[in-house]
């Protein structure tokens, strides 16, 4: 495999009649951030567990720090970090010692993950709450203690699986800021996020995976440069006419349509040829009797490359759901 520090080759796995990866190739820079980018159900998880040897692949390898996660998974868990979607801490136990069992989980000497702890908490806003118990702490918090526990082992490679699902606002914009703190101090990261935004903002690379395969990879500019222009967003006075108002615009710009009958949203990438598109569309709609609240020319976004490469935007996408490995139907991500 080549200097990359995580570097997949065809990964497959499978949880019965589910195909939760179906031959992924993924490759990743030291001192990086890559994002993951897809809806609950893409296989985003699953390719994280089988990168932090929580899962073995079907098929295909897979190296991280130059070990092979399957051969070397004993010593490779001693390189890398994981936060995942919820935060996985004693609330029994204080913030202090939730800390310290994870270093000593990592086979550090008891002195050194106790020094090891009282700098992660400081870092991350904790000091003052170490020794409450875990359980009295927010949302936030806990996320930020979770995090903590993932670094104090020093890891080469942090993965964070969706970090920032359900928190508020300005705990998001911090752990944003601790994600680039990271990346300063030379650790690579790889984030999963169904956050278009997120994905934008933090990520160097960005890989799109839907349905267990990577359909796109890039830098989030040149994502957005596969739509080749501008992106026309009209809608309708009377919501309920947008399908109307869909149906007049067919053969307009590229690829699917995206239609919100509870916004009255119809969204169209217009190409290069923007303007001619908002001259035709208002011809259209107004020879239909529908009504336009408000129409707009605006340079994609990650959403819209979404639209563009799956014929359904983000959010009908993160939607869907997918059988667990139990065979029971669960929303989520795999």
């Amino acid at each position: 495999m080549s200097d990359s520090i995580i570097r997949t080759e065809q990964i497959t796995k499978s949880f019965g009649d589910v195909h939760a990866l179906k031959g992924v190739d993924l490759e990743v820079r030291e001192g990086t951030v890559f994002g993951l980018l897809g809806p609950n159900g893409a296989g985003k998880t699953t390719a994280v567990r089988i990168l932090t040897t929580l899962l073995q692949p079907d098929a295909g390898r897979a190296e991280v720090a130059g070990y092979d996660v399957v051969r070397d998974a004993e010593i490779l868990r001693s390189s890398i970090g994981l936060a995942g979607q919820s935060a996985a801490i004693d609330g029994n136990l204080t913030g202090r010692e939730n800390v310290e069992m994870v270093g000593r989980l990592y086979h550090l000497p008891k002195a050194e993950a106790r020094r090891r702890a009282t700098e992660v908490l400081e870092r991350l806003g904790l000091n003052d709450a170490a020794d409450r118990p875990s359980r009295t702490y927010s949302g936030g918090m806990r996320r930020r203690l979770d995090l903590g526990a993932s670094l104090v082992a020093r890891p080469k490679v942090l993965f964070l699986d969706e970090p920032t699902t359900g928190l508020d606002p300005r705990s998001r914009l911090d752990l944003w800021d601790m994600i680039r703190e990271l990346k300063a101090e030379g650790i690579t990261l790889l984030l999963t996020t169904q956050y278009l935004e997120e994905a934008d903002v933090l990520a160097d690379r960005i890989a799109v995976i839907d349905l267990g395969l990577v359909i796109a990879e890039g830098t989030s500019d040149e994502l957005k440069d596969r739509i080749g222009g501008e992106v026309l967003e009209l809608h309708v006075a009377k919501h309920e006419e947008a399908a109307r108002a869909g149906d007049e615009l067919q053969g307009l710009g590229q690829g699917e349509h995206k239609i919100d009958p509870q916004t009255g949203l119809v969204r169209i990438a217009a190409g290069t040829a923007g303007a001619e598109i908002v001259v035709e569309a208002v011809r259209r709609l107004d020879s239909a009797g529908v009504e336009i609240a408000d129409i707009a020319l605006h340079k994609p976004t990650l959403d819209d490359v979404f639209l563009t490469l799956t014929g359904r935007g983000a959010e009908e996408a993160a939607a869907e759901i997918e059988p667990a490995p139990t065979g029971r139907r669960k929303r989520g991500n795999r």
